[in-house]
């Protein structure tokens, strides 16, 4: 049996924010089940990969969005490995570059995105900066929470065809309505950092099921059990 690819993509534009920790996390899970992994890195003018499971993109800046989508556009393969049913797990500004449109500079200059995700970026009221909480509730119906940190001055809206990934405790999320993220099919869009999966292993989980299409058996850790208690404690207070 092959291994299970997990695509890290154009760290050199969207890799700013510690979004490789993700990768880095989905590696560990998988390595300590005993299923075999693969991490592949690509830069701008390199190939995509079209055989990944899990593509990652995370947060950069204006430019940094732009020159991503005029490489993964022209390159392609991002979209065929999408159609062929990989995940794409998407970090803020990775989250706003999958959707339809989104403004960069001053002047909210309105640019086309991916396209993989329903949904569209403008620029907020205020940037949201802090430690965000969110409620999710997983596929088998069980509740989790997610935590992070958000610092973002897009406000993401929803189309019809994406559905919110979570909803907000504490924090602005996607545009202040208390939603946060967005899920269309295999396609995931978030804001928070932290790195996000090493904060909430029950996501990460989540998007290695949904690639490999399977349920996984739990990797019970009373450590990060207690830390992720901790954290959620201080948010709320």
């Amino acid at each position: 049996m092959s291994a299970t690819k997990i695509v890290l993509v154009y760290q050199s534009l969207l890799g700013i924010y510690g979004d490789r920790g993700n990768a880095m996390v989905l590696r560990a899970r998988l390595a300590w089940r005993g299923i075999d992994v693969e991490l592949a890195e690509v830069e701008p003018g390199e190939p995509v990969p079209v055989d990944g499971s899990v593509y990652l993109l995370g947060g950069g800046e204006d430019a940094a969005q732009i020159s991503a989508v005029k490489y993964l556009r022209a390159d392609g393969n991002l979209f065929r490995a999408v159609d062929a049913g990989a995940v794409l797990f998407a970090v803020c500004a990775g989250y706003q570059i999958t959707g339809k449109t989104f403004t960069v500079g001053d002047n909210d200059e309105v640019i086309e995105g991916l396209g993989l995700l329903d949904v569209e970026t403008r620029r907020g009221s205020e940037r949201a900066v802090g430690e965000i909480l969110t409620s999710w509730t997983r596929p088998d119906g069980a509740a989790s929470l997610i935590t992070g940190f958000e610092n973002h001055g897009g406000y993401t809206y929803l189309g019809a065809d994406a559905a919110p990934l979570a909803k907000v405790e504490v924090g602005i999320g996607n545009n202040g309505d208390r939603t946060e993220g967005a899920v269309q099919g295999r396609v995931v869009g978030t804001y928070p950092h932290g790195p996000v999966l090493a904060r909430n292993p029950d996501l990460a989980d989540w998007l290695l099921e949904l690639a490999l299409g399977r349920r996984l058996d739990p990797l019970p850790s009373g450590e990060i059990d207690e830390l992720r208690q901790q954290r959620v404690a201080f948010v709320r207070h």
